[in-house]
């Protein structure tokens, strides 16, 4: 049997997967298996399937059967044109983080950066690639995204630059930053039961929610980052679409000045920026 075959054979297990294209899905399985890129896959759908091939195939099928993200299947999310290392540990790095991600780099090269609640080190690894000399230290409360982040880490060749740290929020953060970045969950835990099982069912529920108000993690990281931040240093966070107001409400109750909110692709408040004037 050739992939082709093999895939046209699967492809009805998938009818109750929401997923905007089947037969993608199972082509990025099929070169995930085949150990190909998947934009070359079309290249190898007359390859001979062999049967190791096929268990391996049809054991994945049935993951995204139970929809199972496909980069939490493979293990690999891009993200700022990089492959991520992703697990059942971490976040699944989202194009909505991008927003923060261009944010930061619109400031120019920053000297000492500190990335809150890193998990895959989707932000933090990210800056340190893009900004070379920069020292940046990755947080998190959680060892087993804190070995995901190391692995990314090794993978993008930028330990030199950077320091994992075990830490809740800042608790055993020591030093001043020009930047402090963070990604922390907002999701209120009202908003629990509506979000798409793909999220809630595989992605860690302490990266998601704060089991509040979804403003819990925002009043303790802004209330705490001007003894953490160089005079004029940046704090930075991303924000669900509808927490733009009470996030910046915070910033001016702080202190911080030059308070933005900045949208994303979709036009939804995303960011929220402040700087430390002290």
């Amino acid at each position: 049997m050739i992939w082709q075959e093999l895939i046209l054979a699967v492809r009805h297990r998938l009818s109750r997967v929401k997923t905007e294209d089947v037969m993608r899905d199972l082509r990025i399985l099929a070169a995930h298996v085949s150990q190909v890129d998947a934009s070359r896959m079309t290249l190898h759908m007359h390859d001979e399937v062999t049967e190791k091939q096929r268990e391996h195939f049809n054991l994945l099928v049935d993951r995204r059967t139970s929809n199972m993200p496909i980069s939490k299947i493979i293990q690999k999310r891009l993200f700022w044109g990089r492959e991520f290392e992703v697990d059942l540990n971490v976040l699944d790095p989202r194009g909505d983080t991008e927003t923060l991600i261009a944010a930061c780099l619109k400031l120019g090269p920053q000297d000492k950066v500190l990335d809150l609640g890193t998990g895959s080190g989707a932000i933090g690894l990210t800056l340190a690639a893009e900004w070379p000399l920069a020292d940046v230290m990755c947080t998190d409360i959680s060892d087993e995204a804190l070995d995901v982040a190391r692995l990314n880490m090794k993978s993008f060749d930028v330990a030199d630059g950077v320091r994992l740290l075990h830490s809740d929020w800042f608790e055993a953060v020591e030093g001043r930053f020009d930047l402090i970045v963070s990604n922390p969950p907002y999701i209120a835990l009202e908003e629990w039961d509506g979000l798409d099982f793909e999220v809630r069912g595989f992605d860690p529920r302490m990266a998601l929610t704060d089991e509040a108000d979804g403003l819990s993690c925002y009043r303790v990281i802004v209330a705490q980052a001007g003894a953490y931040l160089e005079k004029d240093g940046h704090l930075m966070v991303e924000i669900g679409h509808a927490q733009g107001r009470d996030v910046q409400d915070l910033y001016a109750a702080a202190g911080f000045t030059q308070i933005t909110c900045l949208p994303d692709l979709a036009g939804r408040d995303r960011v929220v920026s402040g700087v430390w004037a002290f």
